[in-house]
């Protein structure tokens, strides 16, 4: 049986902050019309959503350079990484084992095209081709889910 490949991960999914909204619960459960429990809600991505990063909005002292489009990643800021990356940095990396700081180390040094060709790679389902959410390692597609992190 052929796998379906994920043809790739649009570049706007790459928030700021360096998280992979394509393979986020929020997301994937909006892609995958999931419903979710109360109070949680779906994500489209924060760039497609103008939202620039959800994780940091509104608590940026540098939101104005990316709503400006001066700088495209936490990593262009002259305060990278701050306090507030870094909190969620560390919360990634205890609980999913996601580094938001290695990920942007990783756009900064391979370029975004390489970026999300190894995230494609890391993520890809070997069932059925489509992405596992960083957050309960479970396929959105071939995966029995519940709710975006059951």
């Amino acid at each position: 049986m052929a796998i379906a490949l994920v043809s790739t991960i649009h570049p706007e999914l790459i928030a700021p902050c360096g998280m992979n909204c394509a393979v986020c619960g929020h997301y994937l459960a909006f892609l995958n019309k999931i419903p979710l429990r109360k109070g949680i809600t779906y994500c489209e991505g924060c760039r497609p959503t103008s939202k620039h990063c959800a994780m940091l909005r509104h608590k940026c002292q540098e939101t104005l350079k990316l709503a400006e489009g001066e700088i495209d990643y936490c990593c262009d800021c002259d305060s990278y990484p701050c306090e507030r990356l870094n909190h969620l940095d560390k919360r990634y990396r205890e609980k999913y084992g996601v580094s938001m700081i290695g990920n942007l180390e990783e756009i900064r040094s391979s370029g975004l095209a390489d970026f999300i060709a190894a995230q494609v790679e890391k993520y890809r389902c070997p069932r059925c081709g489509g992405l596992i959410s960083v957050h309960n390692k479970k396929c959105f597609r071939c995966d029995k889910i519940v709710s975006w992190n059951e």
